[in-house]
């Protein structure tokens, strides 16, 4: 399953310093405007302490992680649905991706300047949106006018497309982005292939200094916190000047340095952890001398679905799938004991799957 997050924000708010943190690539991070010209893209893996405790147990020749594809997108200034600054180009990018990382400045550097000249999260964000809506008014307005050429046979479909398409550009003329419009089943998967950007869901990240790492005593942070919870977003904070320093250093370097800080996880491992939660994944876990693994799946998954992931002849041909706890998994030191002791669950086409579930599937082709 790809999980592709478009980082994004106005200039100067960070957003080229924390792809570079959580990538550890070399992204042109400087201090003026459109310094990112073409989208860069990092695959990274998802930080998880379970693979490496179930590797250590089954004696694992390879590791592997659960990934996001992070992308850095150039800074958007207010115009852009006009095409101001990188305009259309920059819009165009956000809709490949799964969802949108808002980067909001929230600290205060007079080195560094505001393309707004203050610091200001909730106008900064407003900005933006209203690019978004813009955009996304003009994609529905478009599509309702050939929408309209369809419906003079009165097709049932078609005219309830129709209607579905008046009620998005109603909602977007009133600023309200797609994402906060009620949809049912039927309409939401009707919506999706107009790939509208507010449509995505969204986690703000408040971009903080190091002397503010939990946000605390920042009226900036406050502000943002109030307003994720308002609009029930997801919300973190970080600092990408330290994250940048994080991604230099060894695993045992970091850990340590956290520690010192008084920090549990990096900004990578928040961030991780937010946008899984943002789109509703999880994930479970298999294990054996060959490969330690986590895969990817939505919440809510049965098992022959959580099958199909790994190929989709799992799926087809799914009988049972053997299934122990992490936790258990672990106090019995890998299937045999865990297989002794009665401990693994034999479940069927109707189970739902956990996240920590450590899987083995039975299939026939």
């Amino acid at each position: 399953m790809t999980l592709s997050i478009g980082i994004v924000g106005l200039p100067n708010v960070g957003k080229s310093t924390l792809f570079n943190a959580i990538t550890n690539a070399c992204v042109d991070a400087q201090n003026y405007p459109f310094c990112t010209i073409e989208p860069n893209s990092g695959i990274v893996p998802v930080p998880d302490v379970r693979i490496e405790t179930l590797s250590k147990i089954s004696g694992t020749e390879k590791l592997i992680y659960a990934t996001i594809e992070f992308v850095d997108i150039a800074g958007l200034v207010k115009g852009a649905s006009k095409g101001e600054g990188l305009g259309n180009k920059f819009l165009a990018n956000i809709r490949e991706t799964s969802a949108i990382a808002h980067v909001v400045r929230c600290f205060n550097d007079d080195n560094i300047i505001h393309v707004h000249g203050k610091v200001d999260p909730i106008s900064d964000i407003e900005t933006i949106e209203l690019e978004l809506i813009l955009a996304d008014l003009d994609v529905a307005q478009k599509a309702m006018d050939n929408q309209q050429k369809r419906t003079k046979t009165n097709q049932k479909e078609e005219v309830k497309k129709l209607d579905l398409l008046k009620r998005v550009v109603d909602a977007l003329s009133q600023n309200t982005p797609v994402r906060a419009v009620e949809f049912d089943d039927d309409d939401a998967i009707t919506i999706r292939q107009y790939q509208f950007l507010t449509a995505k869901p969204v986690i703000y990240v408040g971009n903080v200094d190091e002397d503010h790492l939990d946000g605390t005593g920042l009226d900036a942070v406050q502000k943002l916190r109030d307003y994720a919870k308002a609009t029930r977003s997801e919300c973190i904070v970080i600092c990408a000047k330290l994250e940048s320093e994080l991604a230099t250093m060894s695993a045992a370097e970091k850990k340590e340095f956290l520690g010192e800080l008084g920090i549990n996880e990096s900004g990578l491992d928040q961030l991780s952890r937010a946008c899984f939660n943002l789109l509703g994944l999880q994930t479970y876990l298999t294990t054996g001398v060959k490969e330690t693994r986590a895969w990817t799946i939505r919440i809510g998954d049965t098992a022959p679905k959580a099958a199909g992931v790994i190929h989709t002849d799992f799926e087809k041909g799914f009988i049972r799938a053997n299934i122990v706890d992490y936790t258990t998994f672990v106090e019995c030191g890998g299937w045999k004991v865990a297989k002794e002791k009665g401990l693994v669950r034999q479940e069927g086409k109707e189970y739902v799957m956990k996240d920590g579930d450590v899987v083995e599937f039975l299939f026939n082709v």
